[in-house]
């Protein structure tokens, strides 16, 4: 995982009248929580960081630059505007190169299961260990030509080089079933919905 680098500002005001202010002016208020230290207020760009955060998934890890040093910082929490869809606040925690952090990464199904069968997904996230720089944005779940019957548990889950597994080897994440006769006909009435919607464009 490479850090892109954001130009952060220290904020010596707070409260909700100056976090508008900041907004307003096209910035993020933050903090970067240290170990053991005072935590750093800072105030980012919102644009650079929130095309930043996409880059880097749930665990998107920046490289701040305050007061003309580098932090790298480890995205812990985002909080969102319900409406507007926009970031309005962001903690993160101050780590170093080499430092081992305990991140949930999430879990990515890939392919398709045979026809007639339901995919159901029972937990979207692990637990890791891994070092900060070398997170991975997720972990991959093959599910191509997968038949009813098939479970996959957190145990058999392949990690990157490095990566060790917190989370319990016995828990389920995948569960493949026959579709219920009510599942089959919903997808029976929506294939034959899209025939009639072709059939009337050509009309």
């Amino acid at each position: 995982m490479s850090a892109e680098k954001i130009a952060a500002e220290t904020r010596t005001e707070f409260g909700k009248g100056a976090a508008r202010r900041l907004r307003r002016e096209g910035k993020i208020p933050a903090v970067v929580y240290e170990h053991g230290d005072t935590p750093a207020h800072v105030a980012l760009p919102s644009h650079a960081t929130t095309m930043a955060l996409r880059n880097g998934g749930a665990n998107a890890l920046l490289e701040l630059e305050i007061d003309g040093k580098d932090q790298l910082a480890l995205t812990k929490a985002i909080q969102v505007d319900p409406l507007r869809r926009v970031i309005e606040h962001i903690d993160f925690i101050a780590v170093k190169r080499g430092e081992k952090v305990v991140v949930d990464i999430p879990v990515v199904l890939v392919g398709e299961a045979v026809r007639n069968t339901l995919v159901v997904t029972d937990a979207t996230t692990v637990q890791v260990e891994a070092e900060a720089t070398h997170i991975p944005e997720s972990i991959e779940v093959s599910i191509e030509g997968a038949e009813p019957g098939l479970m996959i548990h957190v145990g058999d889950l392949t990690l990157p080089s490095g990566v060790v597994l917190l989370s319990e080897t016995d828990v389920l994440l995948v569960n493949v079933t026959e579709a219920a006769a009510q599942d089959l006909g919903d997808e029976t009435a929506s294939e034959g919905d899209a025939a009639e919607g072709e059939a009337d464009a050509a009309e």
